[in-house]
């Protein structure tokens, strides 16, 4: 049964909800920081549980994975960081008087966004605030970080700033995104025209644009070098809760049970994926691939050219919170409490056939019409499931 999509694993240890997954960037492990108030280090070669961090005081709302330390975050408004060898806690920032709900590390920097209205930037190494970030009127939910070099011609910066050239973007509950010099502290950029929080950021630095995504149901796009707001995206019914960003393509996760497909250049919308029976919580793009996790307790997976659900993958009970994808495995982590893990290597085989065959018959002739009849193939369904609980739904 691998290749059908099903559970190929269920990891139960975790006592609480899963808040956040992250995959370390060499994909030789995976994070998952709990409602139980611990992380665990889990190993992508065997899906064993190798490491259980302990120490919070309470829950913890995020986690973030290098290749030789871990980091999360919790309500007891501290940050640790944990050796991923030995387990033990290496470090640990005070000084936020809130919840805290993000944090991003960036070179040696660590950022964290708070309920407290404020973010930081802390030294990775020396367990020191290096700066506050302040004034936002409530709480800062989402964070993204950029160089200046990446955006900025040396003749556009501004003097003071030339040494540090480090930007930090953070999206909050008071409508508003702001741009922060690291180095002093000082905003340099508030983007206002949202009406409702903002949930949700991506950056796209080479092009100098950023994207946030809000309750008011609408997505904007800002230059985020003279901070104008250049496009409006406004045909979702619901609040925005996630974007990704691939090759000009931006997708949009939301409260009205649908992900939306935009081509950044021109503001058009080219797809929308259905199917979902409540709000889309997470989603992630992998070889042609819409995978997305929901408040229905479903994973699914869309083909993201033509719109078609090509499998669904029940067996959580509760929202699905994280998704995270290494060596055509799929990982989804739940308020349920549970990590599953799930063979995709069927699907992702069959898609690649679908787009080499797309390619053949494009090049021998451009001129037979949308591509999108490829798709309008027959429709079936396959149910393949295991011991009674794992179910994926196949749709060919």
């Amino acid at each position: 049964m691998g290749n059908s999509g099903s559970a190929v694993k269920v990891c139960t240890d975790h006592q609480g909800g899963i808040n956040w997954l992250s995959l370390s960037p060499d994909g030789q492990r995976l994070l998952t920081g709990s409602e139980d108030g611990t992380a665990r280090l889990w190993s992508t070669a065997d899906s064993q549980c190798h490491g259980h961090f302990q120490g919070h005081e309470s829950y913890i709302t995020f986690c973030h994975l290098e290749n030789e330390a871990a980091f999360t975050c919790s309500a007891d408004h501290t940050i640790r960081k944990w050796d991923v060898v030995t387990g033990q806690c290496l470090a640990i920032y005070r000084g936020h008087t809130s919840i805290v709900n993000r944090i991003l590390v960036a070179k040696d920097y660590l950022f964290s966004g708070s309920y407290d209205r404020t973010a930081r930037c802390w030294s990775v190494d020396k367990e020191k605030q290096i700066q506050e970030f302040r004034g936002h009127r409530n709480c800062v939910l989402t964070l993204a970080h950029y160089s200046s070099r990446d955006v900025l011609e040396e003749e556009e910066e501004e003097e003071e700033e030339k040494v540090s050239r480090d930007l930090l973007v953070t999206g909050s509950t008071d409508c508003t995104v702001k741009v922060w010099w690291v180095s002093s502290g000082r905003c340099y950029q508030t983007l206002l025209g949202h009406t409702g929080a903002v949930l949700c950021l991506i950056l796209d630095a080479p092009n100098r644009e950023l994207f946030s995504g809000s309750t008011d149901y609408t997505i904007r796009t800002w230059n985020i070098v003279t901070g104008e707001q250049l496009k409006v995206f406004k045909e979702h019914q619901g609040s925005v809760i996630c974007l990704e960003l691939v090759n000009r393509h931006l997708y949009s996760g939301s409260a009205d049970r649908t992900v939306k497909c935009w081509f950044v250049d021109t503001g058009e919308r080219i797809q929308t994926y259905k199917a979902h029976k409540h709000s889309v919580s997470t989603l992630k793009y992998h070889a042609g691939i819409l995978f997305t996790g929901s408040g229905d307790a479903c994973a699914r997976a869309f083909n993201s050219r033509s719109g078609v659900l090509q499998k669904i993958f029940r067996g959580h009970k509760f929202i699905i919170n994280c998704i995270q994808i290494h060596n055509e495995l799929l990982y989804t982590a739940s308020h349920d409490g549970t990590l599953r893990i799930w063979d995709i290597r069927g699907i992702c085989k069959r898609n690649k056939r679908r787009l080499k065959k797309e390619r053949s018959v494009q090049g021998r002739s451009s001129q037979k019409g949308s591509l999108s009849r490829l798709f309008n193939n027959k429709v079936g369904c396959m149910i393949q499931q295991e011991d009674g609980e794992h179910e994926a739904v196949e749709l060919m």
